[in-house]
């Protein structure tokens, strides 16, 4: 198929980040066709990580378990663009924008790359269903149930605001996904959705 663009949206612990992956595989599965996969996640850890003042405050940020400011998260995904954008690939973005400034800066990137017909995929789950998902996988960041409601208040807070934003944009199509089934349901539903393969459950 032709270079498509896809955003994967979601709370922590809605499993975008899966399935995002799982869509990548299956994208794979159909087609030789490129894919540029922009999870700036790793880049970011890499950023905090070394020894520069930004970093250091960076991650005074991280350890407070509140958001990075929009600058910092545009500069490290804007910078994985530039290297890797290529016409002939479809763009997969996984956890991209958190703030309703980073989405717009987004717009004038799809547009300056001639990007169009662009679709969110938001993984859609409750608040409670993120907190039983999170405080079950035992990951670092997910140390206290403290630090878990603080992620999911911005994730209200900032993150909402911008998938509002696509959801009543006329530019994007917006794909609402139940994300409290299992991980193969939500995969059908996605591509069911996506109209690229037949939906196998009701």
């Amino acid at each position: 198929m032709s270079p498509q663009t896809f955003i994967f949206v979601g709370r922590s612990g809605s499993g975008k980040g899966t399935q995002a992956e799982l869509f990548m595989k299956y994208l794979n599965s159909k087609s030789n066709d490129p894919i540029f996969y922009l999870e700036s996640g790793q880049k970011f850890r890499e950023f905090i990580s070394s020894s520069s003042y930004t970093a250091k405050l960076s991650n005074e940020v991280m350890q407070k378990g509140e958001l990075q400011p929009a600058f910092l998260a545009i500069h490290v995904w804007s910078h994985l663009m530039i290297e890797q954008m290529d016409q002939n690939k479809t763009l997969i973005i996984d956890g991209t924008p958190r703030k309703i400034e980073e989405a717009k800066i987004l717009d004038e990137a799809f547009k300056f790359y001639g990007r169009k017909n662009i679709q969110i995929i938001h993984v859609n789950v409750s608040r409670n269903w993120s907190v039983d998902r999170l405080t079950g996988r035992g990951r670092a960041d997910d140390k206290s149930i403290e630090e878990i409601n603080k992620r999911l208040d911005w994730f209200d807070t900032d993150v909402m605001p911008a998938v509002e934003y696509y959801k009543n944009n006329p530019d994007y199509k917006f794909i609402d996904i139940n994300g409290e089934q299992t991980i193969e349901e939500v995969q059908v539903e996605i591509q069911a959705k996506l109209g690229l393969a037949s939906e196998k459950h009701e």
